[in-house]
């Protein structure tokens, strides 16, 4: 299964075969036809947001300008993984080179990064919307919220070379098959001829660094928030900022719950079911429920929605 490339002193894998969901073979039509509408449905969720907010004036403002950017992100994110587990559920067997696999698994650490430092950018924005409501339209300018939006873009790219220059010394010289439906780091681990006790390791504290790091400035942020929202007195002001952290803070306990279950431990989790189990909750249900916890049941956006579909022209 699968290609080798002779070498002076050893073989070294050129094609890794992904195995999917093999358990589930008897089930691909039923799941190339579920995982196929929710592909088609996220992306359609998050066109929507990002084509209502760039439409509506009203919505050109720093937290939608996050939203609009999250929704990009997420769009690339599940488009990483999706389109290549619904091919190999049109196939026999379902083949990747490792230049494709380790490209994959390069984009796929990289957009998660990004996710985890713009969900940090939006919660301070959120700090300074709601504990400094009178120096919020002076500090987060336009100028200022595109550095933030391309910071939190670089820093998942420059975040993922860490990981991907450690994997890259890696050999890996069979078998080739790959016990997942996408190139992630514990299967790839698991198949190398290489040491790979000091990698795991270092990618253990890369992953912390990232995931830590943006939870930490979240955790904080939102603390300050708590603390001033409930000095509102009650009414609809409450109520409103209470809905918005909710919405952010349910993103949040999704994402980072999931991502630190995979990827801020010290081993490679032993279990591939429950590995690729927990996968297909954050690179497939997780994108398809966001737009809806964050967006979509956002008053302003559905207002903002309802004005375009109304509107005449195109």
């Amino acid at each position: 299964l699968g290609r080798i490339m002779n070498n002076s002193s050893s073989t070294l894998v050129t094609e890794f075969v992904l195995l999917g969901f093999p358990e589930l073979h008897h089930l691909r039509g039923l799941l190339f036809v579920l995982f196929l509408t929710i592909y088609v449905v996220t992306i359609l969720e998050n066109l929507v947001v990002v084509g209502t907010i760039r439409a509506s004036c009203q919505l050109h403002t720093p937290m939608y300008f996050f939203l609009a950017n999250l929704s990009v992100l997420e769009t690339l994110y599940t488009s990483v993984t999706v389109p290549k587990l619904l091919a190999g559920l049109l196939v026999q067997v379902s083949t990747i080179s490792f230049s494709g696999c380790l490209t994959q698994l390069f984009l796929f650490l990289s957009l998660g990064s990004s996710e985890c430092f713009l969900l940090a950018t939006m919660a301070c924005d959120r700090y300074l919307a709601i504990c400094r409501p009178l120096h919020y339209p002076a500090i987060m300018n336009s100028r200022l919220c595109l550095h933030l939006a391309l910071s939190a873009w670089l820093g998942g790219f420059l975040a993922s070379f860490v990981s991907m220059a450690l994997i890259s010394q890696l050999r890996f010289c069979g078998p080739n098959i790959l016990n997942h439906f996408f190139c992630d780091i514990s299967p790839l681990l698991w198949l190398s001829c290489s040491d790979t006790t000091a990698i795991e390791m270092l990618d253990f504290v890369a992953a912390l660094a990232v995931l830590m790091t943006s939870l930490l400035v979240t955790t904080i942020s939102y603390a300050h928030i708590l603390a001033t929202v409930l000095r509102i007195p009650r009414g609809p002001g409450r109520r409103k900022a209470f809905s918005t952290c909710a919405s952010h803070l349910a993103v949040v306990a999704i994402f980072y719950t999931t991502t630190t279950f995979m990827y801020a431990r010290p081993h490679a989790i032993s279990s591939f079911d429950v590995n690729k189990l927990v996968s297909v909750f954050y690179s497939v249900v997780t994108p398809l429920l966001n737009p809806v916890i964050y967006c979509l049941r956002n008053r302003d956006i559905r207002e903002a929605l309802a004005k375009l579909l109304q509107a005449p022209g195109p």
